[in-house]
């Protein structure tokens, strides 16, 4: 597959050069990478082309590097029945660039796009309805990017004085725990039942 792989990077390096601005096989894996000004003319290239034949579009999805001033990887993962084969297409961005919307050219795009917005707060352009999926009515922040607190902003829980579904601010019962050790039951005066099998002389 690899060989299948390498061939389908050199022809894309040739008739599609200018649309890409690196290609990597990894891991049994080709990944191209692209722009917000070349992704769309890329796909509909990668659809459309008799040797690629990429007409599933299996999966959009986000990634968060924070450190980055572009902190978005968008990635786009395609298949080909005809060729049996996968590629993963990336494009960087940051909060405030968009990138244009692969549903004109995948309609299936439109529910993922969705979910990236929601999730992480990428944008995009084109997109016919690009509102929250996932999350509740009101949600603040999105819940995939890795400066999102674990807890989370708000609890919800069902009162039973005024009878509906209530939001508060989060209240942490008990801290969260730090365990310097491989098991929590380390370090206890008591041996619990089990224990005496894991022993090794």
């Amino acid at each position: 597959m690899s060989e299948a792989l390498q061939e389908l990077a050199s022809y894309l390096g040739e008739v599609r050069g200018n649309l890409i601005s690196e290609t990597k096989l990894a891991y049994g894996e080709l990944t191209v990478t692209t722009t917000h000004d070349n992704v769309i003319a890329l796909l509909t290239f990668l659809r459309d082309d008799v040797q690629c034949g990429f007409v599933n579009l299996v999966d959009i999805c986000g990634v968060d590097w924070p450190a980055r001033e572009a902190r978005f990887d968008v990635v786009y993962h395609l298949l080909s029945p005809r060729q049996n084969m996968r590629i993963r297409i990336k494009v960087a961005t940051s909060e405030q660039q968009p990138v244009p919307s692969a549903c004109g050219v995948y309609p299936g795009a439109d529910w993922f796009e969705r979910e990236a917005y929601d999730m992480y707060g990428i944008l995009f352009t084109g997109h016919p309805d690009l509102r929250r999926i996932l999350t509740d009515y009101g949600f603040e922040g999105y819940p995939l990017r890795k400066d999102f607190p674990t807890t989370g902003f708000v609890e919800v829980r069902y009162d039973d004085e005024v009878k509906r579904v209530v939001y508060e601010p989060v209240q942490l019962r008990q801290e969260f725990r730090n365990f310097d050790f491989l098991s929590p039951w380390e370090g206890t005066d008591y041996v619990l039942p089990g224990d005496e099998k894991a022993k090794t002389n």
